[in-house]
């Protein structure tokens, strides 16, 4: 039981991180996270080149620590398909966040709703095997009553994640589409 609780909140887990990507209305170090800088040969994170911080409500600050990375984070930021046009200051590359329309949010609440989804599929997945678990455990001798008083707390394991799932979506998709 512990092994299933433990790989239904790693997809939470992971679910929060797909959320911290989906760009709201306020700027958030988070939403540069996907992004991947090519430096010194390889693809690297961008928060390991640089310093993401926020300035005010709408501007994002990239303090990139070799100069020499400059050019491919601000490339890097341009071609991530987030919708954002760096400007290059010195060392520093500033985002400033457009204002979100209509069709942009509910492209993003869809967007949000996939992750969900994904989520639920992959905590599906952990109960699929944890029944599949009980089965044979039920084959080797596990008595029946038993067995259906596993299923039943993988059941209501599964039901308590999916709804924890729900509500996160609920929260990004109100916290997405107010203005």
């Amino acid at each position: 039981m512990s092994d299933l609780n433990q790989r239904m909140q790693g997809a939470l887990t992971s679910l929060k991180g797909d959320f911290s990507g989906l760009r709201t209305g306020r700027a958030s170090p988070e939403l540069l996270n996907p992004v991947m800088v090519e430096a010194y040969g390889a693809p690297t994170p961008l928060n390991q080149v640089g310093n993401v911080s926020v300035s005010d409500v709408r501007t994002l600050t990239v303090s990139v620590w070799d100069k020499s990375l400059v050019a491919a984070t601000e490339k890097a930021i341009r071609e991530a398909g987030l919708g954002l046009n760096p400007s290059v200051d010195g060392q520093s590359i500033r985002l400033s966040l457009p204002e979100l329309n209509t069709e942009r949010r509910t492209e993003l609440v869809k967007l949000a709703r996939k992750y969900a989804e994904d989520a639920k599929v992959a905590i599906r997945n952990v109960r699929r095997d944890g029944m599949d678990t009980i089965k044979k455990e039920k084959d080797e001798g596990l008595s029946e009553d038993d067995a259906k008083r596993e299923m039943d707390k993988v059941e209501k394991l599964t039901a308590d994640f999916v709804a924890q799932v729900d509500a996160m979506a609920a929260a990004k998709e109100k916290d997405i589409m107010t203005v």
